[in-house]
This record gives C-alpha cells, structure tokens and sequence, in this order.
C-alpha cells in the first residue's frame, strides 16, 4: 500500500513538473500562448452554446416529461384542447420520410459523382459541378413553395394515380389520393439532400490515389472495374459520411416538409399516399399558438426528441466511418 502511494506521489509530482516546465515554455513565446488560449476559448463557447441548448429544452421539456413520461412517445394525439400530447406519428413521419428520402438520394448522388468524376467529357465538368452545387444552396423555403405549388398537383393528378393504378399491389402505393403526402415530402427531402450527397462524394473520388487507378488500367481492367476496386473501396467512408450528414439535414428539415406533407396525423404505415407530420412540422405549427405550461412543453419536448435524434445518428456515423477506414482494402490501408 505504501509502495502505491509512493508510486502514485512520485507520477503526480512528475506530471506537474512536466506541466509547469511547458508552461514556462509557453510564456516566452507569448503570441502562441494567448493564439492557444483563443482557440481553447472559442472551443469552450462552441460547446457551451451545445450544452446550453440541450439544457434550456430539457428543462424546458420536464412537465411533459413528468406528466405523460414514456407515453409521449406512444400517444397519438396532439391536442392541447384536451391536454393530450403524443408524437407518435410526428416521429414515424420524421423517420419515414428521412430514410425514404436517403434510399432514393444515395444512389442517385453517388451515380452523379461517378459521372462527374469519370465519365463526363472534361468541359462540362466545372458547369455541372456547379450546377449541383447551387442547387444546395436553393433556400428550403423556394423548394417548399415549388413543392407546393407545381409538385403536389401533379403528384394528385397525375404521379399518384399512375403510381396505384401500375404499382397499386405494393403496401406503399396504397391509401386515398392526397398530393399532400409523405410522398411528397420525400421526393422533396430526395432534392434537398442530393447535392450533400453528390458534393462530398465527388471530393472523396477525386483524392482516390491515381497509383491505384493507372495500376489497374495497366492490368487491363475496365473503367467500371477500377471504380469498383480502386475508386469506391478508398471513398466509401467519405461516402457513408455524406450520406450520414445528408440523413442529418433530411430529420432537421422544417419549412418545406411542413408546407408539402399536409400536416395531418394519420395512423403509422407505410402508405406513402397518407398526410403525415414530422417532428419539426409539429414544432412549426405549434410553437405560435403554444401557451406557457403543458403546451409549450410538449412542443420543447418534441424538439428535444429531434435533437437527441440528430445527435444518435451523428454518433452513429461517427463509428461508422471510423470502422470503415480503418478496414483493409486489397492489402492496403484506406
């Protein structure tokens, strides 16, 4: 025991001697001591504003969170007529048209990537890049006034009666005909997250290592050959990570969901024709009329749900990609 202590004195005073002695290295040089002690500082208020955040609507979200515990989660009225408050089909809604929206974008944003990168003849390839670019930054109040003015028509006349009428034996194709739907924010959602999607895997693409591709090309392997073995193994961490962000814009997503997706809680399925709500619909169309007590709890509490979700999924991603890039790929490190 004496030995233990002795040990654990003799490293303590060994640490503190070493801290002090690069102290003293610091203050001689005192623009890098007062650059380090900016940075820590901007760090601090970075995580401090995160924090605080998390704190104001946790605290903000306890009357709820005492009063109706686990079954806000289960309940599926929202109605501050009656006191009763559920979100139950906000966070189906959130859910489905997030992972509707990645399915559809991922491919298509990687798709395009390749053809940027590899295919496309090399003057067009900075005005396409462009393109893609710009449309990200569309604000998501034009996209939602697009969706609904010119989309959800024509999804009611047209898109969606041709999709029951030759895909009507699918479970999602199935419901009464809305134009405002989970279909329509989807396809929105599939707009707006496409261009994160595309951007970051064109990047990833574009460091892949030329040793690897013309290595291949001498070997005689095909364009779409040195994709699949050279291009996409070294970019899929990058890829995952784009498409991870992308998922993290499509749940956050507020304005142009609430405007097309037609703000009607209807019982969780997979029909695609139904109205929905998402989370941040909920708080959107909510929070103006929310008066101080219950109500306004509910509708801090369902952003909370929304956050603790972002920050599941980033985490998530964050695992993801570190498994990925740290796995060997044809005997080399990526």
């Amino acid at each position: 025991m004496q030995f233990l202590f002795s040990t654990v004195i003799t490293v303590a005073n060994g640490r503190g001697r070493a801290w002090i002695r690069r102290l003293q290295l610091q203050t001689r040089r005192p623009g890098d001591f007062l650059f380090r002690g900016l940075t820590y500082l901007f760090v601090l208020i970075v995580l401090a504003a995160v924090v605080g955040v998390a704190w104001v609507l946790f605290s903000s979200s306890l009357p709820t969170i005492q009063t109706f515990g686990f079954r806000f989660l289960t309940n599926e009225a929202f109605d501050p007529v009656h006191n009763t408050f559920g979100v139950r089909p906000a966070l189906f809604g959130t859910i489905e048209t997030s992972l509707f929206a990645l399915i559809f974008a991922v491919p298509l944003g990687v798709g395009t990537a390749i053809f940027l990168v590899d295919f496309c003849p090399r003057p067009l390839r900075a005005p396409l890049g462009f393109i893609v670019d710009l449309l990200a930054a569309i604000p998501s109040i034009v996209l939602g006034l697009w969706g609904a003015v010119v989309m959800v028509p024509w999804l009611q006349l047209t898109g969606q009666p041709w999709l029951k009428k030759y895909l009507g034996f699918l479970p999602i194709f199935q419901g009464d005909i809305h134009g405002y739907s989970i279909l329509a924010a989807g396809l929105l959602l599939i707009v707006m997250i496409l261009p994160i999607i595309t951007a970051i895997s064109r990047e990833v693409m574009l460091v892949a290592p030329k040793s690897q591709r013309e290595g291949l090309l001498a070997l005689g392997a095909t364009r779409w050959e040195v994709l699949r073995y050279a291009v996409l193994p070294f970019s899929r961490a990058g890829i995952a990570g784009g498409a991870i962000l992308a998922l993290g814009r499509a749940l956050g997503e507020t304005i142009a969901v609430t405007l097309v997706i037609g703000n009607q809680a209807s019982n969780p399925s997979l029909h695609l024709f139904d109205t929905g709500y998402t989370l941040s619909s909920v708080i959107a169309n909510q929070f103006g009329e929310a008066t101080p007590g219950i109500f306004q709890s509910a509708v801090l509490e369902a952003g909370l749900l929304l956050l603790l979700i972002t920050l599941i999924v980033n985490i998530l991603a964050r695992l993801l990609i570190s498994r990925l890039g740290r796995e060997r790929v044809g005997g080399l490190v990526v």
